[in-house]
């Protein structure tokens, strides 16, 4: 048997893993664009805003657990997922967060447990875009915990998390997720920063001048630190109409901040189900790398540990599309991938080394052996 059968597939086998895992080999547009109807931005796959600098809250006292946040969005559509806000510091990527998971929202943020220890945790608020439409957040902290309001309506108390002071300092991601590709899709209407915890009368009376005149109500005694009314209509730059704040920029191309290069395995571990559903496909997709490159090194008789061998191959290759993820904004970086791509090259070599398979491919072996004048036996 002509072992160049086995080189195609082999190489047919490796290109078809790389495009998987590089596609789409470079780095897309940035699509955000000026909505062309009243003011915002519309995100479209790949698109983020990022703070020009470090935004940090003005006026705070250092003890002072208050803040809040208000963004008017409005999702491309309610089984979509994704990022839409974020506070990121090189030394805590995900600060604070707000994402769209489907029709809930959920809420990411760094919180003090009972002993002012850090900890990052998480909690949904159920059916906020489940009507379509946009919704205008308000996330609230102070000493009591985090509220969370739609439309001006409590919609979810959190009275066992307590933010630290800072934590509504850092850059300004809009539409996306900083470490690690996370886009969102939709509208994006309004953002404000205030540096206190707003009252309800406060907030709700934000909503209403906001979303019925396009620019809100704000006493000076609310505490306004930055506002962006996406009202520029062109350009690169959202400008802050409060001083205190700083401008957000669109660049040219799609780019993720601080991008994680090899995340460890044990932060990426979830019980979710996307979580799991990766880890088999992963597993799944080097299933026939294993296989086909054990039978090529089975059948040349050039090494002595031919499954081993491969599965060393693997490994390598994994790492190789880890290592160029890392600078591909569409794709993530992690130590995971290596794992159940190593452990799927050798679920493949197993599979040949079972019963029919391994003794085909044993008689092809002699026979080759025979042929290049190295006869040997099963």
């Amino acid at each position: 048997m002509n072992t160049k059968i086995l080189d195609i597939v082999c190489i047919a086998v490796l290109c078809t893993i790389l495009a998987l895992g590089l596609w789409p080999f470079h780095t897309p547009d940035n699509d955000v664009t000026w909505l062309g109807e009243g003011n915002g931005l519309r995100f479209g796959r790949y698109g983020t805003v990022i703070g020009s600098g470090t935004f940090e809250m003005a006026g705070s006292l250092p003890d002072e657990l208050i803040g809040s946040v208000e963004i008017w969005v409005r999702p491309a559509r309610i089984w979509d997922g994704g990022t839409f806000l974020a506070f990121s510091m090189p030394e805590d990527l995900r600060r604070f967060s707000l994402h769209q998971s489907l029709a809930d929202l959920l809420v990411r943020a760094t919180m003090l447990d009972d002993q002012n220890r850090r900890r990052a945790v998480g909690f949904y608020v159920d059916d906020v875009f489940r009507r379509g439409g946009p919704r205008f957040i308000t996330v609230t902290s102070g000493a009591k915990g985090i509220a969370v309001y739609i439309d001006g309506v409590l919609a979810r108390l959190a009275p066992r998390f307590r933010m630290p002071p800072d934590q509504f300092t850092g850059r300004i991601v809009l539409g996306g997720s900083p470490g690690q590709e996370d886009s969102w899709k939709g509208r994006l209407l309004g953002f404000a920063i205030y540096d206190r915890e707003l009252t309800q009368p406060q907030l709700l009376r934000h909503f209403e001048t906001w979303t019925q005149t396009g620019r809100p109500d704000i006493p000076k005694d609310d505490g306004n630190v930055a506002l962006y009314l996406f009202d520029e209509h062109a350009g690169k730059v959202v400008h802050s109409r409060v001083n205190s704040g700083i401008d957000l920029a669109i660049p040219e191309k799609y780019v993720v901040l601080d991008q994680i290069f090899l995340e460890p395995f044990w932060k990426e571990f979830s019980m979710s189900r996307s979580y799991w559903s990766a880890v088999l496909k992963n597993i799944v997709g080097f299933i026939p790398f294993g296989f086909c490159f054990f039978a090529r090194l089975f059948v040349a008789r050039r090494v002595k540990r031919p499954a081993l061998t491969a599965i060393l191959l693997g490994a390598l290759v994994s790492l190789t599309i880890e290592i160029l993820q890392a600078y591909l904004p569409t794709r993530d970086s992690g130590t995971t991938d290596i794992i159940t791509n190593t452990l799927g090259t050798g679920v493949g070599v197993a599979l040949f080394c079972s019963g029919p398979v391994q003794s085909l491919f044993g008689k092809v072996r002699y026979l080759n052996g025979l042929r290049i004048g190295h006869p040997g036996s099963d």
